[in-house]
């Protein structure tokens, strides 16, 4: 009994990190920094938990171990953006694509005019 419960239990909890890897490529001011600090420190202490007990639980800690890498990078992402500059970077790339629309729509009318 105890092998299906080692076994559905990992499979079952690695919703989690393929939440955390999808969610890295969603856009960074959406990652909340207190749960992604939580995050890896539950984690973290589950991967020391699956080698803890008897016999160790290897698919646990490959779950955990995926979970705690996407969570470094959600961390890194979050970091990035908030205090790091992404934040005005992105804001910046953002002014320059708005820029470059309207020096399109300019072009436009101006090559409309001269061609009349």
């Amino acid at each position: 009994m105890t092998s299906v419960i080692d076994f559905w239990g990992p499979v079952s909890n690695f919703g989690i990190p393929v939440a955390a890897v999808l969610d890295t490529q969603k856009s960074p001011d959406l990652i909340s920094g207190q749960m992604t600090g939580a995050l890896c420190i539950y984690s973290a202490t589950f991967m020391r938990y699956s080698l803890a007990v008897t016999p160790q639980n290897y698919l646990l800690f490959a779950c955990h171990f995926v979970n705690e890498c996407a969570q470094l990078t959600q961390g890194y992402r979050y970091l990035s953006y908030h205090n790091w500059g992404g934040k005005e970077k992105m804001d910046l790339e953002k002014g320059v694509e708005t820029a470059k629309a309207k020096i399109e729509k300019v072009e436009d009318k101006v090559k409309s005019a001269v061609s009349k």
